[in-house]
C-alpha cells in the first residue's frame, strides 16, 4: 500500500525543464515504510517532512550538479593541458578567420 507525499519545490522532472513560477508543487509517491522513515527522520531533526525532504534533496541535487560541471583530470591529462596553456599551439586559418570575424571591442 503506497502513499502521497507532497512537498512545495519545483517540479520534478526526467529531463530540464524551463523554470515556470507558478509550477512551486511536488508529489511523489512513495511506499508507506519509506515515509515512514522520513517522518521518523524529520522528526529527530525536529523539524516538519516538507523541510526535511527539501534539505536533503536539495543537498543531493547541489552535489549532482557539482559532479556534472566539474571536469577530473589524471595526472597524465592535467600534464598535458598545462603544457597546452604554456605552449600554445600556432593559430590555425580557421582560429584566424573567426578572429578576424569578431567585432571591435572599442
Amino acid at each position: 500500500m503506497g502513499c502521497t507525499l507532497s512537498i512545495h519545490t519545483l517540479k520534478v522532472m526526467i529531463m530540464p525543464q524551463v523554470l515556470v513560477d507558478k509550477n512551486s508543487r511536488v508529489s511523489l509517491r512513495i511506499p508507506t515504510g519509506d515515509k515512514a522513515l522520513l517522518m521518523r527522520a524529520a522528526a529527530l531533526r525536529h523539524t516538519n517532512l516538507t523541510d526535511f525532504v527539501m534539505r536533503a534533496s536539495l543537498a543531493a541535487a547541489r552535489e549532482v550538479i557539482d559532479e556534472a560541471e566539474r571536469l577530473q583530470l589524471s595526472e597524465r591529462d592535467s600534464l598535458v593541458v598545462l603544457d597546452l596553456l604554456e605552449h600554445p599551439p600556432n593559430p590555425n586559418a580557421k582560429l584566424i578567420a573567426a578572429a578576424h570575424a569578431l567585432p571591435d571591442s572599442k
